[in-house]
């Protein structure tokens, strides 16, 4: 693509200011009270957040490159140096603001707490980037907005139907994504599509680049834009067709060029952060669980011919709305089960009867903006409890833990091929190539995740399997590689959907290779090129994922009803 001078990073991000000192944090407004907790283990290791929910300001399974993101409304990437746990240590925050307190105030008071409690301090630079940018051609082909109806960007996808009567979606290889947009800007357009454009990027380019809007076109627009995108994730026919779709359909140009953008330098952060007070855990009330009103009951039949779903989101910010659900996903989600092994005791009908539960959510749990583009982020799990009162009122449901043996994965060495890392390097791992550029990707688009992972040791590898490839594993992974140190490695595999047209099988190699359950996974190669996660993981790292059991807590149903009592 043609290159293009810098673009001053003033216009790009006017106002944007970050990098106070921890002087300027003193005089900053404060949280009235704040608890922070290292994460717990999970096998989902992603910032949740941020909430808020009546005066308590929530962020889950955070990194502080999460946190200084945050708080300082700037994308990873943009956050440079520090200790090399930046990436890797996961912390929950839990502070208390007063109410009507506005999004802006809220990211000055995270900024004055990462200073005061991890004694964080940083200062500003700027970097060369990679970046889109969006410019009119000679014909733009837009439809400027009469400002009536809905205003926003909307997705909707082509091709992933369910089959008549419901059932799981057949994966094909691409689908067709419709972005229709209402009475926007040009600027939001161009930040909309963004995470659509990474499919394009060379080799050597990482990330999730900036789309700039440099048109010059003022005003509000109506426009809709159809472009594929490869389910595998990685180069396929869609890699740069939305390029030329904005092109077509929009008369608009993008075009990849390099400019310094601000980013945030960390000087030093204390891995610890500094105790919590011991009244601190008082000053949070515990939530609501129960719904303030709720029904729930069978499902009405499927007309022949019609498909199954729900048309409208399950979780809303006054309440929940899951349709035609089986009371067996009901369980999954009330008590956060991930694995098919972790749940025993469910009668046949739990996975086949389907019901419709609809509920009003309490005032205290429904959720605050605290975003500056006013948007309000759901905590499914502050639902989790009033959904487990809920199933036990009306299905009489009794439930136990027990430690019992499950199917689960270890990670043994074979004949390793890992590099030793510089333990200077952060600890961390991204999606695409690593500074070698390499992308196999490029050769077999159906190997489509391609993962580089750096400073890493075995035990967090295997802690960061079932996060890196959900597909395959839903439980933890122990590692018994027996490997000291650190290391810098890259693995490319194909999606669980890719591999011999599996998925949604449980992540057992056996049962995704057309076998039983636990046995092993077929040796012949998948003629699509699909490379399984063991398989790479076997023929790319020297290690191997092999299945066995061991005791893990289980949830046992003791007692069910099949009909939910009246309402």
């Amino acid at each position: 693509m043609r290159g293009m001078p810098y673009i001053s990073a003033v216009a790009i991000l006017s106002g944007a200011a970050f990098g106070q000192s921890l002087d300027a944090t003193l005089t900053m407004p404060n949280f009235e009270v704040s608890d922070i907790h290292a994460s717990a283990p999970t096998i989902r290791p992603y910032m949740n957040g941020p909430f808020l929910h009546a005066g308590r300001y929530q962020l889950k399974t955070a990194t502080m490159v999460d946190l200084i993101g945050t708080a300082y409304g700037v994308d990873s990437d943009k956050v440079y140096g520090g200790p090399n746990w930046l990436e890797f240590d996961r912390f929950d925050v839990l502070a208390k603001i007063p109410p009507g307190t506005k999004p802006e105030t809220v990211k000055l008071m995270l900024q004055a707490l990462l200073a005061d409690r991890f004694k964080l301090a940083i200062h500003n630079d700027t970097k060369p980037f990679t970046a889109y940018s969006l410019t009119a051609g000679k014909n733009p082909k837009l439809k400027e907005s009469d400002g009536s109806g809905q205003t926003g960007c909307g997705f909707r996808a082509q091709g992933l139907q369910p089959p008549p009567g419901g059932g799981p979606v057949a994966m094909p290889t691409s689908f067709t994504l419709t972005a229709e947009c209402h009475s926007v800007s040009v600027t939001v357009f161009a930040n909309s599509i963004r995470g659509f454009i990474a499919g394009s990027l060379p080799n050597g380019v990482q990330g999730n680049p900036q789309v700039l809007d440099n048109t010059g076109l003022k005003g509000l627009f109506d426009l809709e834009l159809k472009f594929p995108i490869a389910m595998n994730g990685g180069p396929g026919d869609g890699d740069t067709n939305i390029i030329d779709a904005v092109d077509k359909q929009l008369g608009l140009k993008l075009e990849m060029v390099k400019v310094p953008l601000p980013v945030i330098v960390v000087d030093s952060a204390n891995r610890k952060p500094t105790d919590n007070s011991p009244d601190a855990a008082k000053s949070f009330p515990p939530l609501p669980t129960e719904f303030d009103v709720a029904e729930i009951k069978p499902s009405a039949p499927i007309p022949a011919g019609g498909r199954g779903g729900r048309g409208s989101p399950p979780f809303q910010n006054d309440r929940v709305n899951l349709q035609g659900i089986t009371l067996k996903a009901l369980i999954n989600l009330a008590w956060d089960i991930a694995g098919e092994d972790m749940l025993a005791g469910a009668p046949k009908w739990a996975d086949s009867d389907r019901f419709d539960l609809i509920a009003k959510v309490p005032a205290a749990v429904m959720a605050s903006p605290v975003t500056p583009g006013g948007r309000v982020l759901i905590d499914q799990d502050v639902y989790r409890p009033m959904i487990r009162a809920l199933l036990i009122d009306k299905f009489k449901l009794t439930v136990h833990y027990e430690d019992r043996p499950v199917n689960a994965y270890i990670l043994s060495a074979a004949k390793p091929k890992l590099q030793k890392a510089d333990p200077a390097n952060r600890t961390t791992w991204i999606e695409g190539p690593g500074p070698d550029g390499k992308d196999p990707r490029k050769a077999n688009p159906a190997v489509g995740r391609l993962v580089t992972c750096r400073n890493m040791t075995m035990a967090e590898f295997a802690a960061l399997l079932p996060g890196i490839a959900s597909g395959y594993l839903r439980t933890q992974v122990q590692d018994a590689t027996g490997l000291e140190g650190a290391w810098d490695f890259t693995l490319s595999f194909s999606g669980a959907g890719i591999v011999n047209g599996a998925g949604g099988r449980g992540g057992d190699p056996g049962a995704m290779a057309g076998g039983p359950p636990g046995s092993a996974p077929a040796a012949a190669a998948d003629p699509s090129g699909g490379l399984s996660l063991f398989d790479a993981v076997s023929k790319q790292l020297g290690l191997k994922l092999e299945m066995q059991k061991r005791p893990m807590p289980v949830l046992v149903i003791d007692h069910v009803e099949q009909k939910p009592a009246d309402n």
